[in-house]
C-alpha cells in the first residue's frame, strides 16, 4: 500500500511539473509586433519557437516572400522567413527555460539564451553575449 501511494504521489508530482513547463506552448506576439512566433515541445522533450506570421512577409523592393538574408550562413540566406526557426533547444528547468539558443533575423546573429513566464502571462526573452544581455517581452495570442 505504501508504495502504491509512494508511486502515486510521484506520478502527482510529475504531472504537475510537466504541466507547469508546458506553459509556454502557443503563439507569442514579438515585442516589436512584426510577427507570431509558435512555441512547440519536441519529442525529446525540448521547446522551439518558429515564425508563423510577419507583419510584412514580403520585401517591398522585390515583392517576394522575406529571406533569411543576415544569415552568417551563406546557404541559408533564401531561406524564407516564414517558418524559420528563432528559438532552439531550450529546456525547462525550475520555472525557466534554459540551455537554448535565439536566432535573430534581423542581425542574423545566435545569442545564448533564456526564457521564462511572468506573473501576468507574457513571456520574456533574454539573449546574452558573454555578460552583456538583452531582454524582450512577448504576449500570448489567443
Amino acid at each position: 500500500m505504501k508504495r502504491l501511494l509512494s508511486i502515486l504521489f510521484f506520478i502527482c508530482i510529475t504531472t504537475s511539473v510537466f504541466a507547469q513547463a508546458d506553459k509556454i506552448l502557443g503563439t507569442w506576439l514579438s515585442a516589436d509586433k512584426k510577427a507570431h512566433v509558435e512555441i512547440y515541445k519536441t519529442a525529446s522533450g525540448t521547446y522551439y519557437g518558429k515564425i508563423i506570421w510577419l507583419a510584412e512577409p514580403n520585401d517591398p523592393a522585390t515583392g517576394k516572400p522575406k529571406v533569411d538574408s543576415k544569415n552568417p550562413d551563406a546557404s541559408k540566406r533564401n531561406s524564407p522567413l516564414l517558418g524559420s526557426l528563432t528559438f532552439l533547444n531550450f529546456t525547462y528547468d525550475n520555472g525557466d527555460y534554459t540551455g537554448g539558443k535565439i536566432y535573430d533575423c534581423r542581425d542574423g546573429k545566435t545569442y545564448t539564451g533564456k526564457l521564462w513566464l511572468n506573473d501576468d502571462g507574457t513571456l520574456s526573452m533574454r539573449g546574452y553575449i558573454g555578460f552583456l544581455y538583452s531582454t524582450e517581452t512577448w504576449t500570448r495570442l489567443k
